[in-house]
């Protein structure tokens, strides 16, 4: 090591100086440690660990002009529909999945034509809707990259590990201006709505004072571990200082019912699993689906599916989709103190909930609507079904339901088709009342009929 010797004459002193070494004469050595960044505190760690999955969302819509006429053959008269110049809104996400899935806010992407990411390194790349739902406002997206892509991802809480006063974090792409971050406290862990002021329009909101603004919407709340607590969703224009996020339970629950076998492939598995303090539990089994067949039971813990540890229920979910119905699956459970193993096939929903299921329970014979019905109907959708034959001394024929009428909804529940209206009367028991809202008569109006499901 090279040593510099400095005489400083007038205070009569010798000091030699060593890399990391002070010596003084008549004075113990002294070695001065280099300290760590101060600046690099538990905030700046947890964003270091978290913003590389978070990113900025650009949705593209067409609006239409319509004309006056329009309503009745907007689906045949092209003349009276005028494009115009498209919109652009500007969102945030969370990368979950290192195959590139993302969460973000439904009203984010809503009614999009195209959609396109831009990811922390920079790159911009195209992503497509996989599923979501207005209730829950949340949504998932997948990005088309490259085979072999993987993605940065941000790490999940676990469900209710909240402390009321912690240090929280917001990222995201506020006013799209690109990354952001904003830190503040967690002010509430379960706000509600007033039923008489309708402030928040969902229940157990989490609150923060970290700024959410326009464009924040989908982005990342995270707590000084660098973990998910909540999905920012709004700001309370009427105060300052009061943003909201789905709470990371929540936005388990909206993957659980939007990204599933059934949702996302029409494949049948019958079983639900949630986070729980102990790993995944089972919360519902269908007795006559491939879970219900195979022995899985509401309360297993899920150790392993196909070999691998879901963490999440997205992950869970994923594996499932990977056997698809051509490939058995294999599960690895706890049931009290015993471990067990489980295999299972998935099978397409339509091989049990179809056409022949509603004749079963209801005794009439339905068909998918199509769009051409639809418009002679006057509906702005194909969701529903049309009745073609209705057998005698079956509940249809006791409610008078005949050929030509159009089921949309049961028990003030819409149905989208045969599928989901195959789904709903097979969780009903024999005997079960069930109000059908049914368009029927010339011209169609809309009736609330009751059957008994057989």
């Amino acid at each position: 090591m090279n040593k510099t010797l400095l005489n400083i004459w007038g205070a009569g002193l010798s000091v030699m100086l060593t890399q990391g070494t002070f010596v003084a004469q008549g004075e113990p050595t002294r070695t001065v440690v280099a300290s760590p960044d101060i600046r690099r505190d538990a905030t700046v760690v947890a964003i270091e660990s978290a913003l590389p999955g978070v990113v900025n969302i650009n949705a593209k819509s067409t609006t239409k002009r319509q004309g006056y006429f329009y309503d009745w053959w907007r689906d045949a008269w092209a003349p009276f529909t005028q494009e115009m110049p498209p919109e652009t809104s500007a969102g945030s996400g969370v990368i979950i999945d290192e195959e590139g899935y993302v969460l973000t806010n439904i009203h984010v992407i809503e009614d999009a034509t195209e959609i396109s990411i831009k990811l922390n390194d920079g790159r911009v790349l195209p992503a497509q809707v996989v599923s979501g739902t207005r209730r829950s406002d949340v949504a998932l997206l997948k990005i088309i990259g490259q085979k072999n892509d993987r993605f940065n991802t941000v790490r999940f809480a676990t469900d209710d590990d909240l402390l009321l006063g912690e240090t929280v974090i917001a990222l995201g792409n506020p006013f799209g201006l690109g990354g952001s971050v904003s830190r503040g406290i967690l002010s509430a862990k379960t706000r509600r709505a007033q039923a008489e002021d309708g402030l928040l329009d969902r229940e157990d909101w989490l609150q923060t004072d970290a700024a959410i603004n326009p464009g924040n919407s989908g982005g990342a709340l995270i707590n000084l571990r660098g973990e998910l607590i909540g999905l920012n969703v709004a700001i309370y224009k009427e105060g300052n200082g009061i943003g909201f996020a789905i709470p990371i339970k929540r936005v388990n629950e909206a993957i659980s019912e939007i990204f599933t076998p059934e949702g996302a492939a029409a494949l049948w598995f019958g079983a639900r699993v949630q986070a729980g303090a102990t790993g995944l539990i089972v919360a519902r089994v269908e007795p006559q689906s491939p879970a219900g067949k195979s022995g899985l039971n509401k309360g297993d813990i899920i150790l392993r599916v196909n070999g691998q540890i879901p963490r999440t229920v997205f992950a869970f979910n994923r594996e499932l989709l990977k056997s698809g119905d051509k490939e058995e699956v294999n599960l690895s459970i706890q049931r009290g103190d015993a471990r067990q193993s489980i295999s299972l096939q998935l099978v397409a929903e339509t091989t049990f909930f179809n056409a022949d299921l509603i004749r079963r329970k209801l005794g009439c014979t339905v068909q998918e609507l199509t769009p051409a019905i639809a418009l002679r109907a006057g509906l702005d959708s194909i969701a529903g079904v049309i009745i073609t034959a209705v057998d005698k001394e079956s509940p249809a024929g006791a409610a008078n339901l005949g050929r030509g009428m159009i089921i949309l909804g049961l028990n003030n529940q819409g149905i989208n088709g045969i599928t989901s209206t195959a789904r709903f009367l097979n969780n009903l028991s024999r005997g079960t009342a069930v109000k059908a809202s049914v368009l029927a008569g010339r011209p169609l109006r809309r009736v609330v009929v009751e059957l008994r499901v057989r």
